[in-house]
């Protein structure tokens, strides 16, 4: 993407994906002029997105990702904070800026190319404005062939890794087995005795015997104690599920103590929230 920014001399670059027409109007949404890279319109959240040339059933939308040429930014942003009738928004009103000044082009990110990547990983995005996205975009990582690799040695996810023990996986005493399927499993995680499946577990997080965590996003120092069960559900840091207490389980018992649940059914438990029996 920087590749072609650089090569095309624009002011602003909005990498950019096609979407069905229908799922297109919780995004930014672009028409081209006939060149296919300068950007003529842009809407966002349109009620009715306009469709792409060729293809009425797919609308393309803008991924959030942009890169601009730094004068071109600095200059729009002067101008954007002098406007008091700007909401000061990137999307709403920077981006519109330079596509009228005719500063602005797209790429296309099913054109982009990874090193190592496999056709499978092609134009990976998932936008996670929702909990039912958000949750999603980790059960990706969680499939056996996921559709993003995080694996990919020759293109690695660079980021902050806290200086925990590795992960440990304890009690092979009848019932009481540490183990995890189909999961990613973080640096600090202590699994004694529970089973973890098809779950992310975040640094720190604690999963005590005869527990259970089935198809959970548990965040960094979340405790599952003995006897629980959670399914279905996002913790956030430092929650503490209770011994014997069941979350994402019952969803009109979740909703009745102040639990949120999503559209789509996935219960969230709120920062440092204890969860009682």
């Amino acid at each position: 993407m920087i590749e072609a920014h650089v090569t095309r001399g624009t002011g602003a670059t909005v990498a950019a994906i096609p979407v069905p027409r229908q799922e297109a109007t919780d995004f930014g949404v672009m028409q081209t002029a006939p060149d296919g890279h300068l950007i003529k319109v842009f809407l966002e959240k349109p009620f009715h997105p306009p469709s792409r040339p060729g293809r009425p059933d797919e609308a393309l939308v803008s991924m959030g990702n942009y890169v601009f040429d730094t004068e071109v930014l600095v200059e729009a942003l002067s101008k954007d904070a002098a406007d008091e009738e700007s909401r000061h928004s990137i999307g709403g009103d920077i981006i519109p800026r330079l596509i009228r000044e005719r500063a602005a082009h797209v790429y296309d990110f099913l054109q982009n190319k990874v090193p190592g990547a496999e056709p499978r990983d092609a134009g990976y995005w998932r936008e996670v404005g929702t909990i039912d996205s958000y949750f999603d975009a980790h059960m990706d990582l969680c499939a056996v062939h996921p559709a993003f690799n995080l694996y990919n040695r020759r293109w690695p996810i660079l980021t902050h890794v806290p200086p925990d023990p590795p992960a440990k996986f304890v009690h092979d005493d009848g019932e009481l087995l540490g183990r995890a399927f189909d999961s990613l499993v973080s640096n600090g995680v202590i699994v004694s005795g529970g089973l973890v499946s098809n779950s992310v577990l975040s640094p720190g997080v604690r999963v005590d015997s005869s527990s259970c965590v089935n198809r959970a996003v548990v965040l960094h120092n979340s405790l599952v104690s003995r006897h629980a069960l959670v399914e279905n559900a996002i913790l956030d840091k430092n929650v503490v599920v209770q011994e014997g207490a069941r979350v994402g389980v019952d969803k009109n018992h979740d909703r009745a103590r102040g639990l949120v649940v999503s559209s789509g059914g996935i219960t969230v438990v709120g920062k440092g929230q204890v969860v009682p029996p």
